[in-house]
């Protein structure tokens, strides 16, 4: 056959019949694209990539070796996609719509090669739904990245387990998309544990347990300097709460409905079935998670968001069992119980992700505030920043704050491989702004906001309570921006606010 004749029978073909997956690719990437923008809103997780991949690659591998370098991987591909597509909201997120969709597909090819069409088509669709999924669907963070490179191993390990040819390009492709999830977040590795249980599941020949425990282990090892990195920098996420009871719900409420999903297929011990993959894919990454943070807390549910990827196999195989169920009696009525089921849960969850797709939905919005300080700030002013943090709004939207100089800030993010940068003493800081007439400070709005906890900000904020006033105050999405102006009484007063006596008072306004 001529190969114009192969491209017209293809071509053919697809007009004829599309392949299913590409119905929950299009389906999760029409979701992500539906309000990608968020109102042109940018929060502070999403903040800390923005003004990462603006950086050189020197400036980046610099950072890595001082802080969050078990990001290390992605903050590089999203610097080289900045540089080819500019800095944006649409550059920011669309990888992680893309691999959302590819998720998805992933999901339906499952569900397709272990149970049938319809299982398969009601898991990709249903995978796009789940409220976690549509939360980091337009997330510009690597988790999303992470579950299409679970997703795509689990492909491959049901693929290899169903005894397709060509197994040693199956196994070494397993182990290096495995390595990449490890290299984008090193916890994506609990989904090995999870394909060792779906292998006791199914008990396979032995020669699949070599082939597997090779690839596993080359993998693990590749990802291990990574990991051994990354523990002297463990206090990036410090912040993270002990693990408490009401932080259970979550995956206990998840843990059901998946049991009931794995008890609808009638699972079997030695039968390669949506049950064996997918029940551990959820339950595996979950529980081992929750064991590592009675050690140390670590415990957020978008380490292991992959997981949900046998949720929406579960899913899938539970509505075609409904179907099943129900052709005896009305024939007619089977072949639509996955869209009446897709289109229920549309008009159920239609809340929930319009809130999802709305400022409001995040934390903070450092893009809103930005513009606040470009209307608010006046010739001459400075700034300062509660907690340093904050400074992300200057490092995502520099125009915004053009004339205005950072008085606290000893040495810049860049050049000191931080992400927020190194500020002076607490003496130094006061002693700067004692110096200043108007001030802007850039903080958290009130409902958010936490005590200063450092000296540097506990200096910042007596310096401005004791010798500044406010005359302007404004709160957006989750940040403020509040002008202060020096109090003025008399040339004397003013000459000790400048001089060592307002410096020394400030710091004893601290001590106590």
């Amino acid at each position: 056959m001529s190969l114009a004749r192969l491209v017209h029978t293809c071509g053919e073909s697809l007009r004829r019949r599309p392949p299913v997956w590409l119905i929950p690719f299009l389906w999760t990437l029409a979701l992500g694209v539906w309000g990608l923008s968020r109102r042109h809103s940018v929060w502070r997780d999403e903040a800390a990539t923005w003004q990462v991949a603006t950086r050189s690659t020197g400036e980046i591998w610099h950072m890595l070796g001082q802080v969050d370098a078990v990001h290390g991987l992605y903050y590089l591909l999203m610097h080289g996609l900045f540089e080819c597509f500019g800095a944006g909201t649409t550059t920011l997120r669309l990888p992680s719509v893309l691999a959302m969709a590819v998720a998805a597909s992933c999901v339906t090819v499952i569900g397709r090669q272990l149970v049938g069409v319809r299982a398969g088509l009601g898991g990709g669709l249903a995978f796009g739904l789940l409220p976690a999924v549509q939360f980091h669907l337009q997330e510009g963070r690597p988790y999303a990245i992470v579950t299409a490179g679970a997703a795509v191993s689990t492909l491959l390990l049901v693929t290899a387990l169903r005894g397709r040819r060509r197994q040693p390009l199956l196994w070494a492709a397993y182990g290096g998309v495995t390595l990449l999830c490890g290299w984008l977040n090193w916890l994506s590795l609990l989904m090995l544990p999870a394909h060792l249980a779906t292998l006791l599941w199914t008990r396979p020949r032995r020669g699949m347990w070599t082939r597997w425990a090779a690839a596993s282990a080359c993998a693990t090892a590749c990802a291990m300097p990574l990991i051994l990195f990354t523990r002297g920098q463990a206090q990036q996420i410090s912040w993270i709460p002990p693990l408490s009871w009401h932080m259970m719900i979550g995956p206990a409420v998840l843990l059901a409905i998946g049991g009931v999903g794995a008890l609808v297929d009638r699972p079997r011990v030695g039968r390669l079935s949506v049950a064996a993959v997918g029940l551990p894919l959820l339950a595996v990454p979950q529980i081992s998670l929750i064991g590592m943070s009675l050690v140390k807390p670590m415990f957020l549910e978008r380490y292991v968001l992959f997981s949900l990827l046998g949720l929406a196999l579960l899913i899938g195989a539970t509505l075609d069992a409904v179907a099943r169920a129900v052709t005896p009696r009305f024939p007619r009525a089977s072949a639509w119980t996955v869209p009446v089921a897709v289109a229920v849960a549309v008009l159920a969850l239609l809340p929930q992700s319009l809130a999802k797709r709305s400022p409001a939905s995040r934390v903070d919005d450092v893009l809103a505030v930005a513009a606040d300080v470009r209307r608010l700030k006046g010739p001459g002013s400075a700034v300062v920043f509660v907690p340093a943090a904050r400074r992300d709004t200057r490092l995502v939207s520099p125009d915004a704050f053009a004339g205005l100089r950072d008085i606290a800030l000893a040495e810049s993010p860049e050049a000191s491989g931080t992400l927020k940068g190194v500020e002076a003493s607490p003496a130094r800081i006061a002693a700067g702004m004692l110096a200043e007439r108007e001030i802007v400070l850039v903080t958290d709005a009130a409902e958010v906001a936490r005590p200063a906890s450092t000296k540097r900000d506990k200096v910042k904020l007596s310096v401005l309570d004791e010798y500044f006033t406010v005359v302007a105050d404004e709160q957006t999405r989750g940040r403020r921006v509040t002008v202060f102006q020096r109090n003025e009484a008399g040339p004397a007063l003013s000459q000790a606010v400048r001089g060592r006596d307002g410096v020394r008072r400030a710091a004893r306004s601290v001590r106590r």
